[in-house]
């Protein structure tokens, strides 16, 4: 019996790693999807270039937005820069917790960093995958 639970829980992890895997765009957002949403954040990679971000600015739950619109800014010590949607959707959650520790985007920038969660069918084809992102960076 216990043997069964360590496949199943082997088979379940893998799965759940397929599932749970992000897609990177040249403009250097993230995307993840999960349960019918995506959820959009910048790379690591667009965070240790912008340095000490200081403040984000965000969409509003609800608004429509479509693949290479703007959906907000990150400003850092540094620079301003776009963020742009890789998908076509309606936003359905904001990260509300940027607003007052925008840091959390250089702490965490591909988890606790996330900034917008839309309501989309499908991630669209042409999107890297972390082994593409990484030779793209190269």
């Amino acid at each position: 019996m216990r043997r069964a639970l360590t496949s199943v829980s082997v088979a379940a992890v893998a799965s759940l790693r397929c599932y749970a895997t992000k897609h990177y765009t040249d403009s250097h957002e993230w995307v993840e999807q999960a349960d019918g949403e995506v959820i959009i954040g910048i790379s690591t990679y667009a965070q240790e270039n912008l340095g000490d971000v200081v403040y984000v600015s965000l969409p509003q739950v609800g608004d429509k937005v479509s693949a290479k619109d703007v959906v907000g800014e990150v400003e850092s010590v540094k620079a301003t820069s776009n963020v742009y949607s890789p998908v076509d959707g309606t936003v359905s959650a904001v990260n509300e917790k940027l607003k007052d520790e925008p840091g959390l985007i250089n702490q965490s920038a591909e988890e606790k960093g996330w900034l917008v969660k839309v309501k989309c069918s499908e991630i669209p084809k042409g999107l890297m995958d972390a082994e593409e992102y990484k030779k793209f960076l190269e």
